[in-house]
C-alpha cells in the first residue's frame, strides 16, 4: 500500500481554500474512487485522469485506488482537480519520485490526451496562497498551472508560478526543478492602445452634462440622466471609463481576482477600469450573482469600474430593488442553502432613461404623445428608495443643431482626467476614500459648508421633501465640486450646483 499528498486550491466565490488531494493504492479488485464531496465535474475527473495517463504512455496502476478531497465538508468543483489526482496517482505508484512536494500546488484541468486546460480562479487562487505565506512570514509555494492561466497567475505580487501544458510536462519539471524559470508578465500582454479607447470629445456640446459626469468621475458618484433618445447618454457613459483616475495596485488585483473567478479576466484589461452594460431583460442572480455554487453577477464584475444601465425604467423592478443594499454597502451577501458567499461590489452606478414612454417629453421640436398620468406611471416604475441612493439625477436636453455642425470636438479625455485626478487625489489625501464612500461622520467632518451653503441646503430640504439620505448625498456631491476647484470650504455656487443634480425627475 502507498499513499500520495498533493496540494491544490478550491474556488468559494473569492476566496481559494486549500484542498489537500489524497491518493491511496491498495490491493483488490481495480476501482477508482473520488470522496470529500465532489460535485459531478470532479467525479467526471476518473475518466479524465485515467485516459490522460493511459495517452502520456504512462501506466495506469490496475489498484483499488481511493481519492480524498481534505477537507470533506468543503465542496469541490470544477475540473482544477485532474492534474492533482493523476499526480498523486504516479507518485503512489512510483512512476514519479519527487522530494519536498508540499513546496509545490497544482491545479489544472486535463484532456483526454494529457494535455492541460485553463481553470476558473487561477489569480484567485495564487493570491490566496501568497496572501496566507505572507500572514504565516514563510515563502509562498510554487505553483503549476497550465500555460494560459500563467499571465494573469504571474500578476500577483511575490507568486512563483510555473506553466505547463500537459502532464508530461509537468512530470519532467518535477524531475528538474533546478532547470525551471519562473513565469514573468510581458507588458506587452498588458498594454492598451490609447487610440483605441473612446475619447470624451466624440460627444459634441452637451457641456452642462459633461461637467455632471466630470463631477461624478471625481467623486464616484452615482448618475442617473434623463433625455430624449438620441441625446448622448449611452455615448458619454460608454466614455466615463476614459476620465476615471488610474487604478491602485489594491484596486487592480480586486477586480482582475473577480474577473478571474468568473473566468471573464483577460491580461489585456490589467489596471482597467471594468465596463458592464448588462441588458435590461438581465435578472436579479445575474445583476448581483447567486446561483446553486455562488458566482459574482454584474454588480461585483464592474467592481472599481462602471455599471450602465441603459433604459432603466425597462428593468423589472424587483430587478432594480436588489441593488439597494449594495450601493450603500460597497458588497453583495449571497446565501444559499448548502453555500454563501461575498462579493465585493464598489461600482460606480450610470443609469440612463428616457422622461416618458414615447421618448419626446420636453424635447424642442417632437410633440410628446404621453398623457400625463402616462409619465408619472412610466417615471414611477422607479422605486423611491432606489432612487434615494443615486447620487446625482441630471437632465440631458437635446443637442442643438449648431453643436452638431461644429467643426471643433471639444475636450479630449486626457484633459478632463487630469482634473478628475487631481480632485481624486485630494480627496485620497483628506479622508483616505472618494467622497461617495464617506460615512455619516465623514461626512460631517469633511463636508462642511459655509452659512449661505446650509441656508440653501435647508431650503432646498423643505420645498422638495429630501430625506435624510438625500441630505447627506448633497453634501457629497458639492464637497466634489469644491475639490475640483481645490477649496477646503463648500461655497454658495458648489451647494447650488449639487442641489441642481437633483432636480431632473419631476417625482423625486
Amino acid at each position: 500500500m502507498s499513499l500520495a499528498v498533493i496540494k491544490s486550491r478550491a474556488l468559494l466565490g473569492m476566496a481559494a481554500p486549500q484542498v489537500t488531494v489524497e491518493v491511496h493504492l491498495a490491493n483488490g479488485l481495480p476501482s477508482f474512487n473520488i470522496v470529500g464531496l465532489p460535485e459531478t465535474e470532479v467525479k467526471e475527473s476518473k475518466d479524465r485522469v485515467r485516459a490522460a495517463i493511459l495517452n502520456a504512455q504512462l501506466n495506469f496502476p490496475a489498484k483499488r485506488i481511493t481519492v480524498n478531497l481534505a477537507p470533506a465538508d468543503l465542496p469541490k468543483a470544477g475540473g482544477r482537480f485532474d492534474l492533482p489526482i493523476a499526480l498523486g496517482i504516479l507518485l503512489a505508484s512510483g512512476q514519479l519520485q519527487v522530494k519536498n512536494i508540499h513546496q509545490y500546488e497544482f491545479a489544472g484541468e486535463l484532456s483526454l490526451s494529457g494535455e492541460l486546460r485553463p481553470i476558473q480562479g487561477a489569480l484567485a487562487m495564487t493570491f490566496g496562497l501568497t496572501q496566507e505565506a505572507m500572514s504565516e512570514q514563510r515563502e509562498p509555494p510554487i505553483v503549476i498551472l497550465p500555460l494560459d492561466n500563467c499571465v494573469e497567475a504571474a500578476l500577483v505580487s511575490n507568486a512563483r508560478v510555473w506553466s505547463a501544458c500537459s502532464l508530461l510536462e509537468v512530470c519532467a519539471k518535477l524531475r528538474s526543478p533546478e532547470a525551471q524559470s519562473e513565469v514573468e508578465v510581458d507588458d506587452t500582454l498588458l498594454s492598451v492602445l490609447d487610440e483605441q479607447e473612446l475619447d470624451w470629445s466624440d460627444v459634441r456640446g452637451q457641456l452642462t452634462v459633461k461637467r455632471a459626469l466630470e463631477v461624478a468621475a471625481a467623486g464616484g458618484h452615482s448618475v442617473l440622466m434623463v433625455g430624449p433618445p438620441g441625446t448622448g447618454k449611452s455615448m458619454l457613459a460608454a466614455r466615463l471609463p476614459g476620465i476615471l483616475p488610474p487604478m491602485s495596485e489594491v484596486d487592480a488585483m480586486e477586480s482582475a481576482t473577480v474577473q478571474s473567478s468568473a473566468a471573464q479576466f483577460k491580461p489585456s484589461n490589467w489596471k482597467k477600469r471594468p465596463y458592464r452594460n448588462p441588458h435590461h431583460t438581465a435578472s436579479a442572480v445575474a445583476l448581483v450573482g447567486g446561483g446553486s455554487i455562488p458566482r459574482p453577477g454584474e454588480i461585483s464584475l464592474a467592481h472599481h469600474g462602471v455599471l450602465f444601465l441603459d433604459e432603466l425604467p425597462e428593468f423589472d423592478r424587483k430587478v432594480l430593488e436588489v441593488l439597494r443594499e449594495p450601493l450603500e454597502s460597497g458588497e453583495i451577501h449571497i446565501s444559499r442553502a448548502a453555500r454563501q458567499a461575498t462579493f465585493p461590489a464598489k461600482f460606480q452606478l450610470i443609469a440612463a432613461m428616457n422622461p416618458c414612454p414615447c421618448g419626446y417629453l420636453g424635447h424642442p421640436t417632437q410633440v410628446c404623445r404621453c398623457s400625463p398620468d402616462n409619465v408619472l406611471r412610466y417615471q414611477a416604475r422607479l422605486s423611491g428608495p432606489f432612487l434615494n441612493r443615486i447620487d446625482m439625477q441630471i437632465e440631458v436636453p437635446a443637442v442643438a443643431v449648431s453643436d452638431l455642425n461644429k467643426m471643433s470636438l471639444g475636450e479630449k479625455s486626457s484633459s478632463v482626467a487630469k482634473r478628475v485626478c487631481t480632485a481624486f487625489d485630494r480627496q485620497i489625501k483628506r479622508q483616505g476614500v472618494v467622497n461617495a464612500r464617506l460615512s455619516v461622520k465623514q461626512v460631517d467632518s469633511y463636508c462642511v459648508p459655509d452659512d449661505a451653503a446650509r441656508q440653501l441646503l435647508a431650503k432646498a430640504m423643505g420645498q422638495l421633501s429630501w430625506s435624510a439620505r438625500v441630505y447627506h448625498r448633497v453634501l457629497r456631491v458639492a464637497r466634489t465640486i469644491a475639490d475640483l476647484e481645490g477649496l477646503d470650504t463648500i461655497g454658495l455656487p458648489h451647494m447650488a450646483q449639487a442641489v441642481q443634480y437633483r432636480r431632473a425627475l419631476k417625482t423625486v
